[in-house]
């Protein structure tokens, strides 16, 4: 059952500054404050304005590459790689405070359940199964997922101010489910999905076959290779041609082989799409990324950005799909804590290193050439999606797939013309020219 959620009305990310005209101000955890739409019929078209400003994964193991790959950038593709779902009916958010566990204070589950009371539904795990594992990483990693999910749906429904979030809670019959929030056809937004995924149970053969062709053949035990996978995935698309469309997505794997021995890595990153090139907004994205990546190691943004230029590239267009960010694979070093809050530090920066932009141009004018022109770029966003992008083609390929929480990342609409080429110097060339050389923003 689908339910619709109005704008909610608890936003710890978000405060009334007075003294500014009425208007919203972003809050991050350094205090730093950038503009937020003003609400709808307080403020007429705004102008143009200015931003405010290891050994990490590096020649570790490529165990399952392509598997952690089939969480990236897509909503629940965990579960629809791995067999069948379902929709569920929505569980109350109530039902996750339970009686306190024997052993534990009051306060533990306290603490718990209010934490819980934020997101957009309840967790996918009991949560009687989280009190009982407080410190192991799929609870630590289900709980932050869960929480970035609320901060940006909110974010993203403050900012349109009109549309509402859809909350679609899947479950998969093998084990686990997922929560996919979708925001379509708003003021500011076409289409804003934000979705998690907490899934488990055996490798199929065809996800197995995929880690031996990556080098790395794991021991079954009975034919069994039991596994654990969750992530959060995000692709929003505005409507306005000079508000650039965003994807995100961070997750954690684990393997356990037939001798007990376990495998775990990380995975994810963020990266920005737009239309025409504003180097202030790259400048701005970039730097927030990389102020996020700074705080575990002045190593780790350099190589992110280039894995993620690297990564993003539509072959036989010859450029990328968009002006980059940052990504990462089968992180699993130091060690597990550094990773997750590695990890858990650039799911926060998702917030604060886009919204500003799409609040500074989501109120732009443009023109139907504009409009065409952001038509074209989406079809190149599909065409990487669906060409070359491992985790969609990897649940395209399984049978039992999910389909909407696959194809939950394309656009409302887009466009392809026939040897469509923009003129010389013209601002549709200029990104075309960035694209196809990706350029150092920070430095």
């Amino acid at each position: 059952m689908a339910l619709r959620l109005g704008r909610l009305g608890s936003r710890p990310c978000w405060r009334v500054v007075r003294g500014d005209c009425g208007q919203l101000r972003a809050w991050c955890p350094r205090g730093a404050f950038a503009r937020i739409c003003p609400l709808p019929g307080t403020a007429g078209p705004q102008p143009r304005r200015g931003l405010g400003h290891g050994p990490w994964a590096g020649g570790g193991s490529r165990l399952g590459t392509g598997l952690a790959a089939a969480l990236a950038g897509l909503a629940g593709l965990a579960a629809a790689t791995f067999g069948h779902v379902q929709r569920a009916e929505m569980v109350p958010k109530s039902s996750g405070a339970r009686s306190p566990s024997p052993g534990r204070r009051d306060g533990d589950d306290d603490e718990l359940a209010r934490r819980c009371s934020t997101f957009m539904t309840s967790p996918v795990t009991d949560m009687r199964e989280l009190r009982k594992r407080p410190e192991d990483m799929k609870t630590k990693m289900e709980l932050m997922i869960m929480e970035t999910q609320a901060q940006v749906c909110r974010a993203l429904a403050q900012v349109d101010g009109v549309a509402d979030f859809s909350v679609d809670r899947w479950e998969r019959k093998e084990g686990g489910g997922g929560i996919t929030c979708v925001l379509q056809d708003g003021r500011v937004f076409e289409k804003a999905g934000v979705s998690i995924s907490v899934v488990h149970g055996n490798l199929s053969d065809e996800a197995a076959s995929q880690m031996r062709a990556r080098g790395k053949a794991l021991k079954r035990k009975d034919g069994k290779l039991p596994f654990t996978a969750m992530g959060v995935s995000s692709v929003i698309h505005p409507k306005n041609p000079y508000a650039p469309t965003m994807h995100f997505n961070y997750r954690y794997f684990e393997v356990e082989e037939a001798d007990g021995n376990t495998h775990w890595w990380f995975g994810g990153g963020c990266d920005l799409t737009p239309t025409y090139l504003n180097k202030e907004d790259a400048v701005h994205f970039h730097r927030t990324l990389k102020e996020a990546c700074d705080q575990h190691g002045p190593d780790i943004y350099p190589k992110f950005k280039k894995w993620c230029d690297d990564y993003f590239l539509i072959v036989h267009r010859g450029e990328r799909r968009g002006i980059g960010g940052i990504f990462f694979d089968d992180l699993n070093s130091p060690s597990k804590e550094e990773a997750f809050g590695l990890v858990k530090t650039c799911a926060e920066a998702v917030v604060p290193s886009y919204v500003p932009i799409v609040e500074k141009h989501c109120n732009d004018s443009f023109t139907p050439q504009d409009k065409l022109w952001q038509q074209l770029r989406r079809g190149r966003y599909v065409e990487f999606n669906l060409v070359y992008d491992r985790g969609t083609k990897f649940g395209l390929f399984t049978p039992g797939s999910r389909i909407e929480s696959i194809l939950m990342s394309l656009p409302l609409t887009a466009r392809w013309e026939y040897m469509h080429s923009p003129p010389k110097n013209s601002k549709e060339a200029e990104i075309l020219e960035v694209l196809r050389h990706p350029k150092d923003w920070v430095h």
